[in-house]
């Protein structure tokens, strides 16, 4: 499991906020830190402070790459990762996110690319599509057999209202036609091994392509239960066709599979971090301890199982507490309903529908202060911070509605991008003394090798002819 963008400092936030809002003892802890065995190190092999694509390729295929490497080492050369070596050796796969699926965290465990944003070379990996070479049909077979997130778009052709790929290649048609199944609502996933079918139902139902938004999945925060499932529900229904999948066989016979290797992800800790939106980062945390609660009651009834968690990187430079004063407000951000992104895209179209500063900043005062951020008694100055930050572009907008809220909470954050903090190394399960101390995140990688009993190498020689350049790439402006 992977908290993308989650620090010691964000545990201690969404601690602290339990804690004060449902009344719990000083000295309760989280699921988390209960399991907590060390520290994962991160740096990356250009720099110290490390991006998503090279610090999940550290988990991934226990190497150091340059930040925005996916699967790759330093040459530019594909590197065999853990769940293509667990593929390889027998063992059902999965990836689940609330990113887009060909996002670098979960495409550095299935797809290989000098750059991470050549997602939609990564999207025909995903699928097994241009493998070896051929862009179009492909020759090779699809490493993962079952993916849930979001991103729907980078595998629907240009052309397609939801599309945003540059070509016209129909991944969604193409993963049909090498029998994926593919599920893009609530309902769909709803539908998937139903609790009165039994197990055998799993093996049928497999690989399955489940992407239930056309970008990232929605913040916790924003999230609307009757479209969208959440980290943790996906996260139940993966552990459930994976171990259903791999324990079906005829009466008498030895499973064929050794068992399953999943990477969960909670993608938008991480972006919460990125926008110093200290609501959102909080719901997502929530939210990933459900998931962490779904997996632990897994193992409690399949005990033979491991769970190793850690983060890629912390995000944000998030402090509790800012100077002069002691203290921080974890009850600021209870009344809190959007996130800054939602809330922004709110400001963006009311700006673009009246192009009034005025109409903007009643709308700030009358709807976004009070009702989104359950701040009733606002100052001009937080309205003028807004409005302002508003009618600077997106990213701008995002930071200055965080800042209202940090500010009242006694929230900091020191940047708007990651920081190379060394970041939390919790673990439970079969053999899970066996991770203890402060280690580099390539060890943590090789760690789960060993464990799955997996040969990297072996993996990384039949990647030899596996495209890593994207044709036709144009590097995109963040």
């Amino acid at each position: 499991m992977i908290s993308d963008g989650f620090g010691i400092a964000s545990e201690g936030l969404a601690r602290a906020y339990v804690q004060t809002h449902s009344s719990r003892d000083i000295r309760w802890g989280s699921m988390l830190d209960s399991m907590l065995v060390g520290a994962t190190r991160t740096r990356s092999s250009s720099t110290l402070v490390t991006d998503s694509a090279a610090g999940a390729t550290a988990f991934s295929c226990a190497k150091k790459t340059f930040n925005g490497g996916i699967a790759i080492t330093d040459d530019n050369a594909p590197c065999g990762t853990v769940l293509e070596a667990a593929k390889h050796k027998g063992y059902a796969t999965g990836l689940v996110t609330t990113a887009r699926i060909s996002h670098a965290t979960p495409a550095a465990f299935a797809a290989h690319a000098v750059d991470r944003d050549m997602e939609e070379l990564i999207a025909q990996q995903l699928v097994g599509a241009g493998l070896n070479g051929t862009a179009a049909a492909g020759t090779g077979a699809a490493s993962v057999d079952l993916m849930f997130g979001g991103g729907r778009c980078f595998f629907l052709p240009q052309s397609s209202h939801d599309g945003c790929r540059s070509d016209e290649l129909d991944l969604w048609q193409m993963a049909q036609d090498r029998g994926f199944r593919t599920l893009s609502s609530r309902k769909q996933f709803d539908d998937l091994l139903k609790p009165h079918e039994p197990p055998s139902t799993a093996r049928t139902q497999l690989p399955v392509l489940g992407l239930f938004s056309r970008n990232h999945m929605a913040y916790e925060i924003d999230r609307s239960p009757k479209d969208q499932p959440a980290l943790s529900e996906m996260a139940a229904k993966a552990l459930e066709l994976l171990n259903a999948a791999t324990n079906v066989t005829a009466a008498g016979e030895t499973p064929a599979s050794p068992g399953f290797f999943v990477m969960i992800e909670g993608a938008r800790i991480d972006m919460a971090g990125h926008d110093n939106d200290p609501a959102a980062h909080l719901h997502d945390i929530v939210e990933y301890w459900k998931t962490v609660a779904v997996v632990r009651d897994f193992i409690d009834r399949n005990p033979d199982t491991l769970l190793v968690s850690t983060s890629d990187h912390e995000t944000g430079g998030l402090t509790l507490g800012i100077d002069p004063e002691y203290l921080w407000y974890p009850e600021t951000l209870h009344p809190v309903r959007k996130s800054a992104e939602v809330i922004c895209s709110e400001l963006h179209h009311a700006e673009d529908l009246s192009g009034d500063q005025a109409i903007l900043e009643a709308h700030i005062r009358n709807i976004v202060l009070p009702t989104y951020l359950g701040i009733s008694n606002f100052t001009a100055a937080e309205v003028s911070d807004i409005s302002s930050a508003a009618t600077e572009g997106a990213k701008a907008c995002k930071r200055g509605v965080g800042r209202v809220v940090s500010n009242r909470a006694h929230i900091g954050w020191t940047t708007g991008g990651h920081t190379g903090a060394d970041v939390g190394l919790y673990a439970y399960g079969k053999d899970s003394s066996q991770l203890r101390g402060s280690m580099d995140n390539t060890h943590v990688g090789e760690f789960l090798a060993n464990y799955l009993g997996v040969d990297l190498d072996a993996a990384t020689k039949s990647l030899v002819h596996v495209p890593t350049v994207q044709r036709g790439f144009v590097k995109r402006k963040h």
